[in-house]
């Protein structure tokens, strides 16, 4: 069995890519395609990638790493003209145009689906208001670009024999915009190596790239009604300025801190905060393996990560006051959550369960698809070859 596994672009090591890290433990073997790589050789190795990267004409543009989401609209015509005609099972890892590779009857597409495309389905007023392109003749033609990409999208939705939606929010949304009905495996997180017994400090944690999605100016304004307490802000962004100017005496900025230093910061705080609408969210489960407890907007995967009452409580909208309310109630009867619940809730996510469900999902879609299509016919190879000319 040869295997090709397709991920849509490497430059970062993101939730995605840890994905894809506990995908190639399962297919040690395969192939990885991508649109480009611009990874360093530490981070390719981290992932577990040791053979190069197959990627597309993108992979030579200048500039690519820090400018490929202007360069959309040419995705899917690069991700179209990997040639993987020669594999028996092709899996991708797909949160923008990965599933759109052009596999034939006889191969078995198997596509893990983070998102269908954000910023082009539900999410595209959000999208265009945050980059200041609600009017004028760039907001228009924007508006027709994802329009395309949407018609795109769905056509080439078709592809995959098989969906699997790292959360039942995304299950929902595949089924809203692609019409198709996906397993769901939630993604592999990065436990905590502790046993929740590290003690506590006085302030509360929000973690996450500063931009404006993520709604951290509602968190730091919800400080401003609880003059008493403090909250620790780690990540770095965009809207840091500005989220400075807006914060009150009991607020600090960690600035981007390491993935250690992270670790140490949600296994000392009180709870953490969270009040983006996100897919999953791997970042309030690692809290939860620390053992520490989540306060999260009631919205997307979050529903899903945090068990309501045992691990954390939820807030309704992302506002000042409805986050305030709910750490007021954290703080009143903040003895029922024990760092234990969280851990052991926490565990449902580790990165063996992930691979122990991917790989049994993927392997009985393929001996399934190979019963029903046949073996695949090889021409054989003479043992010797012939004389020009014989017949």
């Amino acid at each position: 069995m040869r295997v090709a596994i397709v991920h849509d672009w490497l430059y970062v090591v993101g939730g995605a890519e840890r994905v894809l890290q506990q995908i190639l433990q399962c297919f040690p073997d395969a192939d990885v395609y991508s649109v480009f790589d611009k990874l360093s050789d530490e981070d390719r190795a981290r992932i577990g990638i040791v053979r190069p990267v197959h990627t597309t004409f993108l992979q030579k543009i200048p500039g690519i790493r820090r400018w490929h989401r202007t360069l959309l609209p040419l995705m899917p015509i690069a991700i179209e003209q990997l040639d993987l005609s020669s594999y028996d099972l092709v899996i991708s890892s797909s949160y923008a145009v990965a599933k759109g590779v052009l596999t034939g009857p006889d191969q078995l597409h198997v596509s893990f689906v983070h998102s269908p495309i954000r910023y082009a389905w539900d999410l595209q007023h959000r999208y265009l208001a945050d980059t200041g392109n609600r009017r004028g003749l760039k907001s228009m033609l924007m508006r027709v670009l994802l329009h395309w990409i949407r018609i795109w999208d769905f056509r080439t939705a078709h592809g995959p024999d098989v969906m699997i939606a790292n959360s039942h929010f995304i299950a929902r949304r595949i089924r809203k915009v692609y019409g198709r009905t996906a397993d769901v495996i939630y993604p592999p997180v990065d436990l905590s190596v502790t046993d929740g017994t590290v003690g506590k400090g006085d302030y509360f944690l929000a973690a996450s790239r500063l931009v404006s999605y993520k709604n951290i100016e509602a968190v730091v304004r919800a400080f401003a009604h609880l003059p008493d307490l403090k909250l620790v802000v780690a990540g770095d962004g965009p809207e840091r300025e500005r989220l400075e100017a807006a914060a009150g005496p009991n607020v600090s900025f960690a600035g981007y801190v390491s993935d250690g230093k992270m670790r140490e910061l949600m296994a000392g705080a009180r709870a953490f905060v969270f009040a983006a609408e996100e897919d999953f969210g791997i970042i309030s489960v690692e809290a939860q393996s620390e053992g520490t407890p989540v306060l999260a907007l009631y919205r997307g995967g979050s529903k899903e990560t945090v068990l309501g009452g045992v691990t954390g409580l939820f807030f309704d909208e992302p506002e000042p006051e409805a986050i305030a309310a709910t750490i007021g109630e954290f703080v009143a009867g903040a003895e029922k959550f024990s760092p234990g619940a969280c851990i052991d809730y926490a565990a449902r996510f580790s990165a063996e369960r992930f691979r122990s469900e991917f790989f049994s999902t993927v392997m009985a879609a393929y001996e399934a698809h190979r019963s029903e299509a046949g073996p695949r016919r090889v021409r054989p190879v003479p043992d010797t070859p012939r004389r020009a000319g014989a017949r």
